[in-house]
């Protein structure tokens, strides 16, 4: 039997007490105070979870309430749950991957706004590691050279975020997030990459919309920068307590400001929907999410392209202390225009031909808390790029190893 279900169990019996009262009375928001105060005690975490979810149904739109009800399925090891309900009422940006880390942050944050009554909730990360990159053989990587190479990198990466309540459910949430890698060959680029955003957003019932703007400032090698730009907008659902839906559109222009990759400039807009699923009594989560948009760009040798994609994530939670999980991203891109790319079985040694191209990532990691907010992260990734222009395929296979700390 799960250690949940033995806990819901063994604590359904006992008697429901003053709260229970309150809430036959009708005071939503006393029994709110009431269950959210039984739950910073944490006396009895499975009583505390009835009380909030009737109060949730005494005051659904109250922002209270699914802080207070996100709390009490994170005490109960209900992850994937609380981190959906959440979502209904907070927004952080760049959290890590793995579904333990990510509720850690908004019970924090949930703590701070509820205990201490705070508007303003934030969190910040730094992280450093090694690893190792390794170009596998592909028949691009093979004709052109760069097959089966092996180069190690020191990496690291800061950052945070921050959300400001509102009244009437309306907030501001904002994060930056700055990442590099050294190589230790010379002859390979180092990179290096600021993220923002800048947010709005209104919460109301199980319904969360955001607008904002987010872009991206990279530095490509050889003097070359890219600036990525855009508006956006998400919204969430909260189906019930085990499922959320969430749409979303972006409007973006990458910018390649001058040198050898200003002909790559390109304009996306793009759609998206996904759905998260709680599964095993919320100790794992699976998420999947589909997009379709478009890329334009008037100097592109290869004109636009029409794409669409998926992409599909399981994180599993063992203890409070450990978890893991796997991805898997997939894209397809078609392009407009009819052009010679260069092919060695061809006479002349080029094909007219409009190029497609199907992009895949696979990747998988582990996250342990070896100590209070230090967490050891290895983690795995495999690039493969296929087209049939031959100069297009590529493959890579990415490995390293962080010390993360958050604060």
């Amino acid at each position: 039997m799960n250690p949940v279900t033995r806990m819901r169990m063994g604590r359904g019996s006992r008697r429901p007490g003053r709260l229970h009262a309150l809430l036959r009375n009708g005071a939503a928001t006393f029994a709110m105070l009431g269950a959210t105060a039984a739950l910073a005690a944490d006396p009895d975490p499975a009583q505390a979870q009835a009380l909030v979810q009737a109060a949730s149904v005494k005051a659904p739109d109250t922002v209270a309430a699914h802080l207070a009800l996100g709390r009490a399925y994170y005490v109960l090891g209900q992850y994937a749950e609380a981190k959906i309900e959440f979502e209904t009422v907070l927004r952080f940006d760049n959290l890590p991957q793995d579904l333990l880390s990510q509720v850690e942050i908004y019970n924090r944050a949930a703590a701070e706004a509820l205990d201490e009554g705070r508007p303003l909730t934030a969190f910040g990360y730094a992280e450093t590691g090694i690893g190792g990159y390794r170009v596998n053989s592909t028949r691009g990587t093979d004709f052109f050279g760069g097959g089966d190479r092996h180069d190690a990198f020191l990496n690291g990466r800061a950052g945070g975020g921050l959300n400001y309540a509102l009244a009437n459910g309306y907030a501001i949430d904002a994060s930056l997030d700055y990442r590099f890698r050294s190589f230790d060959n010379a002859d390979t680029r180092n990179d290096s990459d600021l993220r923002w955003r800048l947010a709005g957003s209104r919460s109301f019932g199980e319904n969360n919309l955001a607008v904002g703007v987010r872009g991206r400032n990279s530095y490509r090698g050889d003097g070359d920068f890219r600036n990525d730009a855009g508006i956006f907008t998400d919204y969430r659902y909260r189906v019930d307590p085990d499922n959320q839906i969430t749409l979303g559109a972006e409007y973006l222009r990458r910018r390649y400001p001058e040198g050898r990759l200003r002909e790559r400039s390109r304009t996306a807009a793009e759609a998206s929907a996904g759905w998260i699923h709680s599964l095993l009594d919320g100790a794992g989560s699976l998420t999947i999410n589909a997009r379709g948009g478009q890329y334009s760009g008037e100097n592109r040798p290869d004109g636009s392209s029409d794409f669409f994609g998926a992409s599909v994530a399981l994180d599993f939670t063992v203890n409070k202390r450990l978890g893991w999980g796997t991805f898997a991203w997939w894209e397809r891109d078609s392009y407009s225009n009819e052009r010679v790319h260069f092919h060695p079985d061809a006479l002349d040694n080029g094909v007219l031909q409009r190029r497609k191209d199907n992009l895949y990532e696979v990747g998988a990691y582990l996250v342990w808390e070896f100590a209070p907010t230090w967490t050891l992260r290895p983690e795995l990734l495999w690039i493969r790029d296929q087209s049939n222009a031959l100069g297009v395929n590529y493959s890579a296979t990415e490995y390293w190893i962080n010390v993360r700390k958050s604060f």
